[in-house]
């Protein structure tokens, strides 16, 4: 089970540090050096004052340019805010297809993306990374399990993380669920706003047989040694 910290950033819904998550060799994640969380719009005058308050190094936002440029970042414009998409206006997105499926997809058209993303994090300013997108489930969920698998957290543990959603962003879903009168639009956003273990389990065996684990891939789209000894330099610490 996740023993990751509910954070509490009004109004946001899904914000937690990830400090705590066992990684190979005896080490764990360090408090205050990896949170993951939904849209920061969300945050209240009281919730920005939190965050920059909080010894934040950087805040990683995931989300598209139209989703920022219709819905901007508190921190946008500031050397805090770094955006690093996930997707190309191109690539396909299936709702007929497993969510999974869909991450796979996306993982094997954009390596060169989700390396971008995990350098964002490695080479980051002193202080904590804040890795975002719109609910902090699927892009933020991926990006965080790249990052953790790199650190050493089991493939058990991340997928344990990447299902632990807050009772507020469920209640949220169920909202959107409801509102959906069609049956096979209903069953396809369920599909999508789903977030099971074995999702997560699929994606990171994809990479183990595709690639050879999460690190050769990350290297395929071009992560270097420096970026990968950075980042769990900064995420692993003794559990001593």
């Amino acid at each position: 089970m996740p023993t990751s910290q509910i954070l509490d950033w009004p109004d946001c819904i899904n914000v937690r540090d990830l400090g705590g998550l066992a990684t190979a060799g005896g080490g764990r994640i360090a408090a205050g050096a990896l949170i993951r969380s939904d849209n920061l719009t969300r945050l209240t005058e009281a919730g920005i004052k939190i965050v920059r308050e909080a010894g934040i190094g950087r805040i990683l936002d995931l989300r598209s340019a139209a989703e920022c440029e219709h819905d901007p970042s508190p921190f946008a414009g500031e050397a805090l805010h770094c955006n690093r998409i996930l997707a190309r206006p191109d690539d396909p997105w299936d709702p007929a297809l497993r969510l999974g499926e869909n991450y796979v997809i996306n993982l094997d058209l954009n390596p060169d993306l989700y390396a971008a993303a995990v350098e964002a994090v490695a080479t980051a300013p002193a202080g904590a990374v804040v890795v975002h997108c719109h609910s902090g489930k699927d892009r933020s969920g991926t990006v965080v399990a790249l990052a953790l698998s790199l650190a050493g957290v089991s493939a058990e543990a991340i997928a344990a993380d990447y299902a632990a959603v807050s009772e507020q962003t469920r209640a949220l879903f169920n909202e959107w669920l409801a509102a959906a009168t069609d049956p096979t639009e209903r069953e396809q956003l369920a599909e999508e706003l789903s977030s099971r273990p074995e999702t997560m389990i699929a994606m990171l065996d994809h990479l183990d047989s595709g690639y050879g684990g999460t690190e050769a891939y990350l290297r395929r789209g071009g992560l270097g040694s420096e970026a990968v000894d950075r980042l769990r330099s900064r995420l692993i610490e003794s559990a001593g």
